[in-house]
């Protein structure tokens, strides 16, 4: 089965992006970091995806998309991250 893609789209200078990949990196969990500012168009591929939110970070589990850094920590202190990254409890 595997672990889903995580995609997560950001800005060198947000740290709020800084947040979110620190508790990923914790848990070991390979990502794709975007950054949104290093080419036309990624904003707009973000909103597309992202129900037209506009900030950042904005994270994807999969074809789930979580929301932002308070989302990604909110299901971690649920207790729900850790299957939704397919990750062993």
């Amino acid at each position: 089965m595997g672990s889903p893609n995580v995609t997560l789209y950001v800005t060198g200078w947000c740290p709020y992006c800084t947040r979110a990949r620190a508790l990923l990196d914790r848990k070991g969990v390979a990502y794709t970091a975007v950054d949104i500012e290093s080419a036309a168009g990624l904003r707009e591929e973000m909103m597309a995806k992202a129900a037209g939110r506009r900030s950042v970070p904005q994270i994807f589990i999969g074809d789930h998309h979580v929301g932002g850094c308070d989302d990604l920590h909110a299901l971690e202190a649920a207790g729900s991250l850790d299957s939704l990254l397919g990750l062993n409890s």
